[in-house]
C-alpha cells in the first residue's frame, strides 16, 4: 500500500472536486499534499521540522468499523501524506474552527513538494486535528475521502441568530444554549457549513428541538430523540431580598 503512488501516473483516479451544488469557500483552498513511504514518530519529526505536517485521508468507513475486518478497497484508499504547515495555517486563518470540520477540501498529492507531476486528486473532508498540548503546534492532520456520491457522518456547529429581537431575552431572561453543534449524515455535496438557529420568536421558556430545524432533505439527524432541545429561553433569576436587619 505504501507504494500505491509509484504507478498512479498510469492509473489516475478521476474524481470531481467541485459541483455546482457543493457547499462553497473551499474551491479556492486546494491543498498540496506529497506522499510518504512510512510513518513513525522520527519520520514525522523529521517532517514537521521541515515545515510539513503528516497526514492521513482514509475511508470513513474505515473509521466507523474500527473492530470489524476492512474490506481491501477500504485499505487501499488509505494515503500517508504530508502537507505544507503555512498552507494548513492559512486555510485555518480564514475557515474558522469548528467550521473547518464541515468544509470539504480539493486535494493534489503530487510527486513531490513543488513537483509539477500530479499522482492524483480527490476531495477531501478533515476531521482531527492533532495538536502539541504544550504549545498548540499542529502535530498531524486526518481527513476522509469526500467525493461526490458518497455519505459521510458530519458534526455541524449551530449558529444562533436573532437573539437582539427575541421577546424573551428582552424581558431579561437568558438563552440556555444545550448544543453547539448536530451530526448528521450528509451527501458529501451537501455537507451545510452551519446550522443557523433563529431564535427571533422565543418567549420566556419556549425552546427549539433537534427536530425543529430544517435543512437540506438529503441530511439525516443522527439522534434517536428528535425532541432533544437545542436551546431554550430560561427565565431570569428572581434575586433573594437580604433580611432587613434588628
Amino acid at each position: 500500500m505504501a507504494k500505491w503512488w509509484r504507478s498512479a501516473a498510469s492509473n489516475l483516479r478521476t474524481v470531481v472536486a467541485n459541483s455546482p451544488t457543493a457547499q462553497p469557500s473551499s474551491s479556492y483552498h486546494t491543498i498540496q499534499a506529497v506522499p510518504r513511504e512510512c510513518s513513525g514518530s522520527r519520520v514525522s519529526a523529521r517532517d514537521r521540522a521541515q515545515g510539513r505536517i503528516p497526514a492521513v485521508v482514509l475511508s470513513q468507513q474505515l473509521l466507523l468499523r474500527k473492530d470489524e475486518p476492512k474490506s481491501s478497497s477500504e485499505l487501499s484508499r488509505k494515503r500517508l501524506l504530508t502537507t505544507e504547515r503555512k498552507q494548513i495555517q492559512s486555510i485555518l486563518k480564514t475557515v474558522d474552527l469548528p467550521f473547518f470540520y464541515c468544509t470539504t477540501f480539493p486535494l493534489q498529492i503530487r510527486a513531490g513538494s513543488g513537483s509539477s507531476h500530479l499522482l492524483e486528486s480527490g476531495t477531501v473532508l478533515p476531521i482531527k486535528i492533532h495538536r502539541n498540548e504544550e504549545t498548540g503546534k499542529i502535530l498531524n492532520l486526518v481527513f476522509v475521502w469526500a467525493e461526490e456520491g458518497s455519505e459521510l457522518n458530519v458534526e455541524v456547529p449551530i449558529v444562533f441568530k436573532g437573539e437582539d429581537v427575541c421577546p424573551g431575552l428582552k424581558k431579561g431572561g437568558q438563552l440556555n444554549r444545550i448544543r453547539t453543534s448536530l451530526k448528521y449524515l450528509c451527501p458529501a455535496e451537501h455537507i451545510p457549513s452551519k446550522i443557523e438557529v433563529d431564535v427571533s420568536n422565543l418567549d420566556i421558556e419556549d425552546r427549539i428541538s433537534m427536530g425543529d430545524v430544517e435543512v437540506h432533505p438529503s441530511l439525516k439527524l443522527l439522534s434517536k430523540n428528535e425532541a432533544m432541545p437545542i436551546c431554550k429561553i430560561v427565565a431570569p433569576k428572581l434575586e433573594t431580598p437580604e433580611p432587613a436587619s434588628l
